[in-house]
């Protein structure tokens, strides 16, 4: 082997191993900053879970969370229920009546909306809208100190900011979800009654025959469980964002994104947990 070989092998393997090492590294640095991140949140719900344990909760603040949660988001969550049931019920309809089973298209609405379709797309919606909201104003407290205030004042945050915020969340996402399936379902029967001229008694017969109480006992588990999900993210990426409007920016973003994940990871083992243990029922 000549010299020059010898030299040009050298120069690519000195070139290649600071790469390889590089890409070695990548997987110790994805978890070296994805651990510190699941401690700390870990301990904002242990916090928030003793607090609801052993502290008195304001009935005002639950009150004025419920409100800017709850009734400022009807009106998307009632938009997102009626086009998605009349949606189901179009593509469910043309693909029942090439077997000629036009009747059981309601019977597969109410079945989605109840178990799944409600309680996801409500929760991504208040998630988008609410989750959002808290992220940006606790971001905003923390930059300009206000939250430090609070612990100088004696007033623990977790408290007086988080709690209230998770609780009236986990109530008012489930009423959410109700008003979202009952929506969905009531403009699914309109568009199957009278756009596609679906006989309405077979249709309702076959809803009320196919439509288990389990499904819509899974749909609000689901929904409370989504909802302390919402607030949690939310409030977390707050109380941890990073300094100025950049740090406000981003974690307004990743709440959403964070709490949209999480709500679609948990679904499906949700789904398959509580498919179980309702049929023990």
């Amino acid at each position: 082997m000549s010299w020059a070989t010898q030299g040009r092998l050298a120069s690519s393997s000195r070139v290649c191993y600071p790469l390889t090492r590089g890409m070695t590294d990548l997987p110790a640095k994805m978890i070296q900053s994805v651990l510190p991140g699941l401690g700390r949140f870990s301990l904002l719900v242990a916090e928030v879970v003793r607090s609801l344990a052993t502290q008195r909760l304001s009935g005002r603040d639950v009150l004025n969370q419920l409100y800017f949660i709850g009734v400022k988001s009807q009106t998307v969550v009632l938009v997102t229920g009626a086009f998605t049931g009349m949606v189901l019920c179009a593509q469910t309809y043309f693909q029942f009546h090439k077997v000629k089973m036009d009747t059981a298209t309601l019977a597969v609405v109410s079945v989605s909306m109840c178990g799944e379709l409600g309680p996801v797309l409500t929760a991504l919606m208040v998630a988008g809208r609410v989750g959002a909201a808290m992220a940006a104003e606790l971001g905003t407290m923390k930059v300009t100190e206000q939250i430090d205030a609070l612990r100088t004042l004696a007033a623990h945050p977790i408290d007086y900011l988080v709690v209230p915020r998770v609780v009236a969340t986990m109530i008012a996402v489930p009423l959410l979800t109700a008003e979202s399936i009952t929506v969905g379902i009531t403009a699914a029967y309109l568009v199957g009654v009278h756009l596609l001229q679906i006989d309405p008694g077979y249709s309702l017969v076959n809803m009320q025959r196919f439509t288990d109480h389990r499904d819509v006992l899974m749909g609000f588990i689901k929904s409370f469980i989504f909802g302390g999900i919402i607030a949690t993210t939310g409030c977390y990426k707050g109380i941890h964002c990073g300094q100025g409007a950049e740090g406000v920016g981003h974690a307004t973003t990743e709440a959403v994104v964070y709490a949209s994940i999480a709500i679609l990871m948990s679904n499906f083992f949700l789904t398959l947990l509580l498919t179980r243990l309702l049929a023990l029922t």
